[in-house]
């Protein structure tokens, strides 16, 4: 192992960067690793060493370095130093017909992980930089002493003022007519399709579902009675005319027309149709899915379904923590109007109240146009992040990336394990998800990782992808 110190002559600060100190330190350090400038096993300066040449307080570059211990870059070896660390061994690909994981690799593990902070390139969570932190405290504590001084029985279908505030926010952003009646507040996306699926007696039916889809989702109908059937999913969306032969007796299928989840697409005006068709038709049901439909990046998202023709076939469920934060806990369900009644017979009976306060900011913060123009500046935020991610990605030797929605897809060769390398991925602090979980048991799975766009911070996208690259030609 080499023992000498790195030069480090090349590295200046900047106090004018909007990037900390220790955050200037701790990318010139990783650029000078994944360039192969610090090998495997180079011992650094002490903090003590480092921060005088800096001239920078010691616990500047200790926060520098346990940054990159915290991506396994570095490491720390007692009164060794901090060295450069060896680089993650990822399993050669089992070359099969079909994709497959051990117990001990389940994919689903990669859908369950929670971290205080958000992984590069993990998806579901909105950019934690484009949260107006300071405005929604603000909002917050006028909320608590709010709820505080009216401490009565809630209506079980959530605020009266941010259900009306939501009807009218739902008609300007997704062509949406319905009264504050046919709202429902809920503590998010599960807790809302667990009581449509009640509502609609859901247990033992058939339902149709997007192939690839959210696996979770797939999880929940289960969970529930229900038996999901997947139907594929092309460039304009779920395949209509498959589920009518697959399932032609399906009471409801399960859908993400605004912008479909993996693959970005939007279902096209004839699928829409055709899918509205088969609801009036056979009297089933459509539970629309509005999955980051309103951070369309494509220009204008296309409307609801449920805000047309067919609409009474049609149950709308979204949630705040895919535009805002997780920590926001709540959710919508629009109800077509004769299933009001027995969606909040449901929310008496079964759901867990929303936070009264959380609702309460909410109210204020719609508003007051504060969500609007925090989606308008989400959508350039992830249209510039997008293509950096994209251009990069080709740039690093990945030229066959592609973008879909709020991610972008890299595909791998048949038969490759993608989910075995997101987890060793994930080891390295690159929280990319494998294709091939989101699609069906059974069905023919195709190979790739995708990366969430939202938290890809520019400062770090290049040290991120060459790191995921590297480990993916080492799988190869």
């Amino acid at each position: 192992m080499k023992d000498s110190r790195p030069p480090f002559a090349s590295l200046s600060l900047d106090r004018d960067n909007p990037l900390s100190l220790s955050e200037q330190i701790a990318k010139h350090i990783e650029g000078a690793i994944l360039s192969g400038a610090l090998p495997e096993g180079t011992r650094l300066p002490s903090w003590r060493d480092l921060a005088t040449q800096l001239g920078v307080a010691r616990g500047t570059v200790r926060t520098a370095y346990d940054r990159l211990i915290d991506r396994h870059l570095l490491r720390a070896a007692g009164a060794a130093g901090t060295r450069v660390a060896e680089p993650p061994k990822v399993p050669h690909a089992s070359v099969r017909g079909e994709i497959s994981v051990s117990d001990d690799y389940g994919a689903l593990a990669l859908f369950r992980h929670r971290n205080e902070q958000p992984l590069a390139f993990q998806m579901g969570i909105p950019a934690q930089d484009a949260f107006p932190a300071t405005l929604w405290a603000r909002l917050h504590r006028h909320g608590v002493q709010i709820s505080a001084l009216h401490a009565g029985v809630m209506d079980p279908r959530g605020l009266p003022e941010l259900r009306a505030a939501l009807a009218s926010h739902l008609a300007l952003a997704r062509g949406l007519s319905c009264t504050p009646d046919q709202i429902l507040i809920t503590t998010g996306f599960r807790s809302g399709l667990a009581m449509v699926l009640r509502a609609i007696d859901s247990p033992g039916r058939q339902a149709w579902v997007e192939d690839p889809g959210f696996p979770v989702t797939r999880m929940a109908l289960e969970s529930a009675g229900v038996h999901p059937v997947p139907i594929r999913v092309d460039p304009e969306g779920l395949d209509v005319a498959q589920g009518r032969f697959m399932a032609p007796s399906a009471s409801f299928a399960l859908v993400t027309p605004g912008q479909q989840a993996p693959m970005g697409v939007s279902l096209s005006p004839a699928r829409r149709k055709a899918l509205l068709d088969w609801a009036r038709e056979s009297h089933g049901w459509i539970i629309e899915d509005d999955y980051l439909a309103e951070l369309h990046l494509e220009g204008r998202a296309p409307p609801a379904l449920a805000s047309g023709e067919g609409a009474d076939r049609v149950i709308h469920i979204g949630t705040f923590s895919k535009t805002l934060a997780p920590m926001i806990g709540l959710g919508f369900v629009v109800a077509p109007p004769g299933l009001v009644k027995r969606l909040t017979e449901m929310a008496w009976w079964l759901a867990t109240p929303p936070n009264n306060a959380v609702q309460i900011a909410l109210t204020r913060f719609m508003r007051e146009g504060h969500y609007f123009r925090h989606l308008r500046r989400s959508r350039q935020i992830y249209a510039e992040r997008r293509s950096l991610l994209c251009d990069t990605l080709q740039r690093c030797g990945a030229p066959a990336a592609q973008s879909a929605g709020l991610s972008v897809m890299v595909p791998l060769p048949s038969g490759f394990d993608d989910a075995r390398l997101a987890l060793q991925a994930r080891a390295a602090s690159l929280g990319v998800s494998p294709l091939s979980a989101w699609f069906a048991k059974g069905s023919r799975a195709r190979s790739g990782v995708i990366l969430g766009i939202a938290n890809s911070r520019p400062e770090r996208v290049e040290g991120d992808c060459r790191q995921l690259l590297a480990l993916m030609r080492s799988a190869l």
